[in-house]
């Protein structure tokens, strides 16, 4: 069994914070899926479903980002599980917008969410990083995070959210290549094949700008030589 939990603030007015990616995952995964209406328990509301051939419970902790680690650790010692049986899917300011990675253990980096989840089980349980872009300065970092995703980040965030939903049950078992894969399939798809292609970005750029080079070139200047003139040239 796995508990795939996703960080995020309670309430309507986090819904869509950068800060609540983790939640958007995780219901993400429940609703592609068929998993089992929410319902609150451990702090938090859960769902519970299956990947593939894994059982799996989905949990949205409901005690404010600081304090998820109340949540998890109950969670876990309820069933049982070890830390590795864990993958928390968080924001992530040090990945450019639409970037995921997934790792295990290592530090929190400074985010309250994870903090909290070392306290209560240590720190060796599986991430899934997804990258919401950085403000550019320290100050700004609690103000970018509490706010909502601009309307321009719509179209990469369904992407990645359709793809983490896509390679959940890869994820639960365990292989994280294969879920990256899933994910990269939403995000940049490879273009089909067929004779109707639209030529790529670049090249579509190197043809208009050598269009244009030919189209404005100066024509030849007219030759005002008189017929003994140029005779003679050709003989210079």
């Amino acid at each position: 069994m796995k508990i795939f939990v996703g960080l995020g603030n309670p309430g309507g007015q986090y819904a869509g914070n950068r800060h609540n990616i983790g939640f958007r995952a995780v219901e993400a995964i429940a609703q592609a899926h068929g998993f089992q209406p929410w319902k609150a328990r451990f702090q938090g509301q859960v769902a519970e479903g299956r990947l593939g051939g894994d059982k799996v419970l989905l949990l949205k902790p409901l005690t404010f980002m600081n304090l998820s680690g109340q949540a998890v650790g109950e969670a876990m010692r309820f069933y049982k599980l070890e830390p590795g049986d864990v993958v928390v899917f968080h924001d992530e300011l040090d990945l450019a917008p639409g970037r995921l990675k997934v790792k295990t253990g290592g530090g929190h980096a400074g985010h309250n969410g994870l903090r909290s989840i070392h306290g209560h089980i240590g720190e060796a349980y599986g991430r899934v990083r997804m990258g919401i872009g950085h403000p550019g300065r320290k100050d700004l970092v609690s103000g970018y995070v509490l706010h909502d995703f601009a309307r321009a980040d719509a179209a990469w965030l369904d992407a990645v959210l359709q793809g983490v939903a896509d390679g959940a049950p890869e994820l639960a078992r365990g292989d994280a290549g294969k879920f990256m894969n899933a994910v990269a399939q939403r995000v940049a798809p490879p273009r089909s094949g067929g004779g109707g292609q639209k030529p790529a970005p670049k090249a579509a750029a190197k043809a208009e700008t050598e269009a244009e080079t030919e189209d404005t070139a100066p024509e030849p200047a007219a030759d005002t030589r008189n017929p003994l003139q140029r005779l003679a040239d050709r003989f210079r």
